[in-house]
């Protein structure tokens, strides 16, 4: 392997590194003026101009804070599990295709690696709650367990049906078979699936539900336990599984743009890739946003019977939809 090889792979290391950081700053800012928009009220003005030092401020307050080991508590699984909750957003940001050719790492199987690494983060909640010794915790880590599986199967299942119409893994090639304009997007592909945009529309709100997201945030749940998995984390532990959150979210977006809106494709023919791709990514974090400021939370029960009873269901008839329509065409 060339010298060149490795240099590449740290800039990219380090670039990950600063988009997760400036991404959960000012997603938060974002968040707060959002919300302060949406309920009639000014969010943050005082810390820089409209409030844009804001997360700066909060940031340094977090870090000076202690981390404190509740007396009981597993020190090692409580101190690994905000770790663990961050690591699996930077290693699927790693085979995204920002454009056509910014991107970490072009794999043959990159869909596989985003859901394989997606898939810790409910594991590194599930140790953060149980090794904390709290029983708030404990209750809100066995329910996002719960949650999790069962949003995982209705957007395998979406994302099964636009790997029908692709006939790959690898993300780039998905981005490239959409090229021609938005009709060929994949949200537009009437012809492989007349339900397409019902199969995004699903993967959307898996993507709210595996993100743990209002109106399915059971992982925090303040109104009825306390913090959830984060209630005995003080400090940048508490703050790290906020980073993770927002990191997660621009994870599910990049991915909702790549299945479904052609990646760095352009609608109209200007402006380069990267700036068509992060406009898509951004516009759905923004949609995420409003989702959440504009729904309460759901009853847990009323959650798990969205996904087992309508979306497996709904997601399972477009599948069978698109076999069929693929095997006519």
């Amino acid at each position: 392997m060339s010298l060149a090889e490795p240099i590449r792979l740290l800039l990219f290391l380090a670039g990950i590194l600063g988009f997760v950081a400036l991404n959960a700053a000012y997603l938060v800012w974002v968040e707060r003026k959002g919300a302060g928009r949406f309920q009639r009220r000014p969010g943050p003005t005082e810390v820089g101009y409209a409030g844009l030092l804001q997360p700066l401020a909060d940031g340094l307050k977090l870090l000076s804070k202690q981390l404190i080991v509740p007396p009981g508590a597993d020190g090692v699984l409580f101190r690994l599990a905000p770790l663990m909750v961050m690591a699996p957003a930077m290693m699927c940001l790693a085979v995204i295709p920002f454009s056509e050719t910014l991107v970490a790492r072009d794999l043959n199987v990159g869909l596989v690696m985003v859901f394989a690494f997606g898939s810790i983060n409910v594991l590194a909640l599930l140790l953060g709650g149980w090794a904390s010794r709290n029983k708030y915790a404990i209750i809100s880590a066995a329910r996002v367990v719960s949650q999790d599986v069962a949003y995982e199967i209705p957007m395998l299942l979406a994302v099964i049906t636009v790997m029908m119409v692709t006939g790959t893994l690898n993300l780039g090639e998905i981005v490239q078979q959409q090229e021609g304009g938005c009709w060929r997007w994949n949200l537009f592909r009437l012809e492989a699936n007349p339900l397409m945009p019902v199969t995004f529309l699903i993967f959307y709100i898996c993507m709210l539900a595996e993100t743990n997201r209002a109106p399915f945030d059971m992982a925090e749940a303040e109104s009825e336990l306390v913090a959830g998995a984060f209630t005995e984390y003080a400090g940048m532990g508490f703050g790290v599984f906020f980073m993770a959150e927002y990191a997660n979210i621009a994870v599910g977006c990049c991915l909702a743009a790549v299945l479904f809106l052609g990646g760095w494709q352009s609608p109209i023919g200007v402006f380069p890739g990267l700036f068509w791709f992060l406009l898509k990514v951004y516009l759905l974090v923004f949609s995420v946003i409003w989702v959440r400021w504009t729904f309460p939370r759901t009853q847990f029960y009323g959650l798990l019977n969205l996904s087992w009873k309508i979306l497996i269901p709904l997601s399972l008839f477009t599948l069978v939809l698109t076999s069929a329509a693929m095997k006519v065409w």
